[in-house]
This record gives structure tokens, C-alpha cells and sequence, in this order.
């Protein structure tokens, strides 16, 4: 998602992404895929474990028009969440309303779903409640793993999610 909107017409004023973690047995302090993307892009970079008022500062100094989130697992409450101009919005890997919460892939796998997909919504104070701009189903394959069927969707949900930006950015997005 961050590549797929990098290579946008949107200017990318920051990514926020988790601190740096020990990794590997000899514990070496790692940053996330997403920091190391971010860097090799040339991106601003905010490395918070928690979207608290320190980070909220430094996020709404930058005056963004969009936040955009994709499996940062923190939730975003006030008064970040109305700092945006066009508020935030959230690729989720499920056919919303169902598979809310967290570990959405592995739920529908468990439960024997035949289909899943994406979904971009609109953030709200409740979890995963917000309207929703656009979902792409996806046929769940026999035999898939968690692993695969999450990187089929991360593919599909670049996508869709950079049709919402490029929508919301010309008035034209609609929800449900």
C-alpha cells in the first residue's frame, strides 16, 4: 500500500510505523518493513508504539489532508482522529461487517468463508465501524494459507485503497 501510493500524484507528508524491535537471537534492534520502505522512498518518518499526545503533536504539525492506515494495530482516538482535513480511513482485510478486529484472514480461514476481500472504511471512535468507501471480494482458495491469502490482499487492497485516495481527493468518494 505505501509503494502503490508513493507512486501516486499524493504527496506523502509522513508514514507512521512501529519502533524499532530486537529481532533474532542476538536481539539486534530492526526496524519495520514499512520504516525500511518509507526510507528507501525518501519518506518522513515517525516511529511511535503508540499514537499518544507526543505523536499526535508531531502528526498534526505536519497539517496532513488524509491519514491512511493499514495494520498499524493502534487505535486512533481524538483528538488525532479529526486532525485530517478529510479524517482517516482504513484498509481492513475482510468484507465488512464481517471479521471485525483484529486477525480478520485468519477468522475467515477458521470459519471456512469461501469468499473474503478488502475493505476501505472511514475511521470512527469504534472499532472498525466507520462507513465504508469500497470493498473487492476475493474467492478464498482451497488449501491457502493465512500467509498467501494476506498477500494476495495486501495486492488488491493497494489497489482499491489508492482508488479511495484518489477519489476523496477529487470529492467524488462516496460511503455506505
Amino acid at each position: 500500500s505505501l509503494r502503490r501510493l508513493a507512486a501516486s500524484a499524493h504527496e506523502i507528508v509522513a508514514v507512521v510505523t512501529r519502533t524499532d524491535a530486537p529481532l533474532g537471537r542476538k536481539r539486534v534492534l530492526t526496524a519495520s518493513p514499512v520504516a525500511r520502505a518509507a526510507d528507501e522512498l525518501g519518506l518522513h518518518v515517525i516511529k511511535a508504539d503508540r499514537l499518544d499526545a507526543t505523536t499526535t503533536d508531531r502528526i498534526r504539525a505536519l497539517a496532513p489532508d488524509l491519514g491512511v492506515i493499514v495494520a498499524y494495530g493502534g487505535l486512533v482516538r481524538e483528538p488525532l482522529l479529526s486532525a485530517p482535513a478529510h479524517g482517516w480511513i482504513n484498509l481492513h482485510f475482510s468484507l465488512l461487517p464481517r471479521w471485525r478486529g483484529a486477525a480478520p484472514v485468519q477468522h475467515a480461514l477458521i470459519a471456512g468463508d469461501a469468499e473474503t476481500g478488502v475493505a476501505v472504511f472511514r475511521l470512527v471512535a469504534e472499532l472498525d465501524a466507520g462507513d465504508v468507501l469500497a470493498m473487492t471480494p476475493r474467492r478464498v482458495p482451497d488449501d491457502v494459507t493465512a500467509g498467501e491469502l494476506l498477500a494476495d490482499l495486501a495486492v488488491a487492497g493497494a489497489e482499491v485503497l489508492s482508488e479511495v485516495v484518489d477519489a476523496i481527493a477529487a470529492g467524488t468518494a462516496s460511503a455506505t
